[in-house]
């Protein structure tokens, strides 16, 4: 490599290392620099869900949906509250929560930045209880919370376009043609829609924070290693639908071992999540929150 091109990629990475905002996800603390704003993420987000839904044809099966809308409000419920008693506020603004069933029998689910969380039928054979379905809406709205989706298009941004692209970017408080080229990579839009490739620390983080979210709802955390081994079975043990790009079945269920004693400072004495109180550890500060 000849100097002067050493020099430009250098004086690039620093003005990309520079730019952009610095964000925290919650629970974790790891530090993420992103170079698109949540009205961007949000914008591009909220039009391909619309688009989405308008082919996708809603469950029949009216117990069904009763219980993933029940599971999935209960888990929102329990992060907004979090939120709001750490701080974090301001996120709350982001999320409009809906949950859908459609018909579909593949085995996946997936929560678009925002909130807008879809489950498709095939994977309710599996999850079998609600706990186990808490588990999964739980990782899903742990990709929103933590802003996956905003990373990934900023780190698309490092890597494919550099400089080109950045002043577009954070300039424009709307969708730049920068970002909606690189909306079908990061948030996995169209065909692709729900089966974005998160990185393996983005997808072991979401399981982590998953697990803590079930928790605060008032779900056994516990229930999620039955789950995942359910799953490599589903799979022949080489990974389901769901998660296909994700860590191995089981690596996934020793992460989540590993995890549990974590997640389980969240749960226990939890009551009636809908009407009491849970009290929940935030790096050893301990906290009551309550649902509404």
């Amino acid at each position: 490599m000849s100097k002067k091109l050493f020099f430009l990629l250098a004086v690039a990475a620093i003005l990309l290392s520079s730019c952009g905002t610095t964000n925290t996800v919650p629970i974790i603390g790891r530090k993420q620099n992103l170079l698109v704003s949540d009205e961007q993420v949000l914008s591009l987000s909220n039009q391909e869900y619309q688009t989405y839904m308008k082919t996708a044809k809603p469950s029949t099966n009216a117990t069904n949906t009763a219980m993933v809308k029940r599971v999935g409000q209960r888990l929102a419920n329990a992060v907004v509250s979090y939120l709001n008693a750490n701080g974090l506020s301001a996120e709350v603004a982001h999320y409009q929560w809906e949950f859908n069933l459609v018909q579909d029998q593949n085995v996946n689910a997936f929560c678009m930045p925002g909130g807008k969380i879809v489950v498709y039928e095939g994977i309710l054979p599996v999850t079998k209880d609600e706990a186990s379905l808490a588990i999964v809406l739980g990782h899903e709205i742990a990709h929103a919370v933590a802003k996956h989706s905003a990373e990934r298009m900023s780190n698309s941004i490092k890597q494919q376009y550099g400089t080109q692209i950045l002043g577009s970017v954070l300039s424009n408080s709307g969708v730049s043609t920068g970002v909606q080229q690189l909306g079908s990579i990061a948030i996995g839009l169209g065909s692709n829609l729900g089966s974005a490739a998160y990185s393996r620390k983005q997808e072991t983080e979401a399981d982590r924070l998953g697990l803590i979210f079930a928790a605060m709802a008032g779900y056994d955390p516990q229930v999620a290693v039955g789950f995942w081994q359910r799953m490599a079975q589903a799979s022949g043990g080489g990974g389901a639908s769901l998660f296909s790009t994700h860590p191995s079945d089981e690596k996934r269920i020793k992460d989540i071992q590993k995890y549990m004693t974590e997640a389980l400072q969240y749960y226990k004495g939890a009551s009636a999540p809908s009407t009491g109180a849970v009290k929940v550890s935030n790096k050893g500060t301990i906290k009551t929150i309550h649902f509404k």
